[in-house]
């Protein structure tokens, strides 16, 4: 299994929040600790208010404020810790004891996503951006941070090579500046398409890097892309302009088709050896991943002649370059997507790109074993391959079905974060509308996915099970008439049913 992650955002909707205005919210969450429904509902407005380039803007940049709120935050954790405390002491019912715990972790999971979500996230953005960034810099290495995140918790699906691709149009650098021009006629040499690699195609430039390895522990991937990012300062300058605009593709990779190396890390390029690389849009440039396995892929390297570097093994290659030969015809990109992906025999997830249209993003599912999740964030659109790669955005998302005979999705960026930005189409081309009704509601939260400090979640597991016993026993074994006995109260099971326990199956044999 590999894993996809997709960041498709617009300008911001949104303020900055004022200090003050987050202050007072914190204020008025502690002057309400006996409350805890109260306490959490107002953080969430608080969570909300941090989300985002406003949040990050917020934060970056201004120690003071971090300071201030993550004061207030340990005086929360305290106030989560007493409440705890007051239910060992009561031992309510169990019923009432449910209902107690389910507002405990509501409230520590609000407070965890301000703590480890808004702020570390502003650390990190802040960390790539340096000091001083602008709107643009600041959305852009936002976008970055996000996909690292998503490829962090996605690596348990294979880590041995990991990349991320950066579309970055509207960013005002002058192209036949010569030093701008001679950097990247350096960066355009290597047509295997290695990390650090730099393409302009339609006045876009595209960025990639990447990370293989046969051994390694989990974060070392994301890692090295973080210092390759923060250190290319070509990027960092086409990312100065107000207007800049950034798309991300990522991928973390469990090679099955083609050795680990970094000309086969995913994304992959259009780029072939009977063309140079793509420069001014002499042929349609597209980046592509791939999750599963195309299996008649060197069918399809022979049926469009294609002419790929020797090094590059990987089935991904045949994405971007046939979709690239049907774009040139002068189809839509989203045709030629179809086609692609509709020529593909296989279970496939697939994210892809092209240079023409960077404020579109192209995603296909079909078959089983594979899975697709659009996350509706913050004027933001989240894309992973499990629904834990995009909760720390959101906890909204559209899950692709690629068992009906295959979905293909087209995000607009124009309407990022929203239902109206996802066009949906089955891969016959039929039209399947995506409406309020297909919004799920994640279950799960990053405090529950988090591995803290241990190397492997099944180390993580092993410390906390002492704890997760003692909570699920907690009230529910009682002394009566001096024998312990268990009492796990009317709602989780009901007394119709404890009646029938002692005598085994009904009648009926069930």
């Amino acid at each position: 299994m590999c894993g996809i992650v997709g960041v498709l955002s617009r300008p911001s909707s949104r303020p900055v929040p004022e200090r003050d205005a987050v202050l007072r919210l914190l204020d008025d969450a502690l002057d309400a600790s006996d409350r805890i429904d109260v306490a959490t509902h107002t953080l969430r407005a608080v969570d909300a208010m941090l989300r985002g380039v406003p949040g990050v803007s917020a934060l970056a940049d201004h120690p003071e404020t971090v300071a201030q709120i993550t004061s207030r935050l340990d005086r929360l954790d305290r106030v989560a810790d007493e409440f705890d405390a007051s239910i060992e002491a009561d031992a309510p019912e169990p019923d009432v004891l449910e209902q107690l715990s389910a507002r405990s972790i509501a409230f520590r999971d609000v407070l965890w996503a301000i703590r480890h979500d808004r702020l570390r996230t502003a650390r990190e953005v802040g960390g790539l951006a340096g000091r001083d960034a602008g709107v643009g810099s600041l959305a852009g290495y936002l976008a970055v941070q996000q996909a690292f995140s998503a490829l962090d918790r996605l690596e348990v699906r294979g880590r041995d090579s990991a990349g991320i691709h950066l579309f970055v149009s509207r960013h005002g650098l002058d192209l036949d500046d010569p030093s701008v021009r001679a950097e990247i006629a350096d960066r355009s040499r290597d047509l295997t398409y290695q990390s650090g690699s730099v393409r302009v195609a339609d006045g876009v430039l595209s960025f990639v890097y990447k990370k293989a390895a046969e051994i390694g522990e989990l974060g070392d991937n994301t890692r090295a892309l973080r210092a390759a990012v923060a250190g290319d300062d070509l990027l960092r300058r086409a990312l100065a302009a107000p207007s800049a605009r950034t798309a991300v593709l990522g991928h973390t990779r469990w090679a099955s088709v083609g050795i680990i190396s970094e000309p086969n890390t995913h994304p992959l390029n259009s780029d072939e050896l009977e063309q140079s690389p793509a420069v001014d849009g002499r042929q349609p440039y597209v980046i592509a991943a791939l999750n599963g396995d195309v299996d008649n892929h060197a069918d399809l390297r022979v049926e469009h002649a294609l002419d790929v570097p020797q090094q590059v093994t990987t089935d991904a290659k045949v994405i971007p370059t046939i979709m690239s030969h049907h774009a040139a015809s002068g189809i839509s990109s989203s045709e030629a997507f179809r086609r692609t992906v509709s020529s593909f025999e296989g279970s496939v997830a697939i994210g892809a790109m092209d240079a023409e249209h960077p404020s579109q993003m192209l995603l296909a599912l079909r078959g089983s074993g594979q899975g697709l999740y659009i996350g509706l964030a913050d004027d933001c659109f989240i894309v992973a391959s499990e629904p834990y790669g995009v909760v720390e955005e959101t906890d909204r998302y559209v899950r692709m079905d690629g068992e009906a005979g295959g979905e293909v999705v087209v995000l607009d960026a124009a309407a990022a974060g929203e239902v109206a930005g996802i066009t949906r189409i089955g891969y016959d081309g039929a039209p399947l509308p995506v409406t309020d009704d297909d919004v799920t509601v994640a279950e799960v939260t990053t405090r529950d996915i988090d591995r803290g400090e241990a190397p492997h979640f099944l180390l993580k597991e092993i410390g906390e099970a002492p704890q997760s016993l003692q909570k699920t026993l907690r009230a529910k074994i009682v002394e009566r008439d001096g024998r312990l006995t268990a009492v796990v109260g009317e709602r989780a099971l009901p007394a119709s049913i404890a009646e029938r326990l002692p005598d085994g199956p009904n009648k009926s044999g069930r």
